[in-house]
């Protein structure tokens, strides 16, 4: 048995097991073991994923993140766990309120609040908003928006939010044809008015509706200004709590998105692993 110290953390309903890996705790390939022994609900800690601090393998930076789904596979990025990973660096002493981290997909920014509670972060470079008409989603033709806001996202618009079968039509979107070979997450959106929208979002890894996802949140506010002329900031409220997406919008194509909102550190403890 191994003691594997973490702290737990909340992005605005996102749920992470934050670990401080800067020593190589943990060796390479034992992450995605860890993620899925410790993120099942009710049996371990529970957690959407395992994120990893670790020492910056690229110039230039201050840390490197690795994020984990539940399941194992490594994600490329995620916005709230991002904003979890800034907080829990500042408290470490790793890093100051104002960092540059390195991710898979290349460089983020990130901003503390003095009292680490919350935290805004630069996102990667989106990219352009395809609109993909007539997707077959449980046997209706949709309209569906895609972008990679540094994980690719699929967002429906819908009515009402609260009505749809968001693990069946997520799963249906996240393994279809259209999005092959590495499939997408799924995003179902609801325009409120005033710059304001809904969202519950389906992750891919998590393989289940997720209180929130900032990626998702960011990329469904781009969503909604290029077809319906929202303009930044977009508030998106989600089962976890309200995030702010600040971003530039030139036709299909957005710039500078900052993803900005709470983050709360619940608890911090010791993961008895049987490995």
């Amino acid at each position: 048995m191994r003691s594997i110290p973490f702290v737990k953390m909340s992005g605005t309903g996102n749920d992470f097991i934050m670990v401080d890996n800067r020593s190589g705790l943990l060796k390479e390939g034992e992450a995605a073991e860890l993620a899925r022994a410790a993120c099942p609900h009710r049996i371990a800690v529970g957690a959407d994923g395992v994120i990893l601090v670790e020492k910056a393998s690229k110039p230039g930076h201050d840390l490197r993140m690795r994020i984990f789904n539940a399941d194992g596979s490594e994600a490329e990025m995620c916005g709230n766990g991002s904003r979890c990973f800034a907080v829990f660096a500042k408290q470490l002493g790793a890093a100051g309120g104002e960092q540059t981290i390195d991710v898979i997909p290349g460089t983020l920014n990130a901003v503390v609040s003095t009292d680490n509670t919350s935290a805004k972060v630069q996102l990667s470079q989106p990219s352009r908003v395809e609109r993909k008409d007539g997707v077959d989603v449980l046997g209706r033709n949709t309209q569906l928006y895609f972008l990679n806001t540094g994980v690719p996202h699929a967002i429906q618009f819908v009515d009402d939010v609260s009505k749809v079968d968001v693990k069946g039509a997520g799963a249906c979107i996240r393994y279809h044809d259209v999005f092959k070979p590495k499939g997408t997450n799924a995003n179902f959106v609801q325009l409120l008015g005033d710059n304001t929208i809904q969202i519950r979002t389906y992750e891919r890894g998590v393989e289940d509706e997720t209180l929130a996802c900032g990626t998702g949140s960011t990329a469904a506010a781009i969503a909604a200004s290029y077809a319906f002329g929202y303009t930044s900031p977009v508030k998106v409220s989600a089962g976890g709590g309200t995030l702010t997406i600040h971003f530039e919008l030139t036709g299909d194509q957005a710039a500078r998105p900052y993803l900005e909102g709470a983050v709360d550190t619940v608890y911090s403890g010791v993961y008895n692993w049987n490995n």
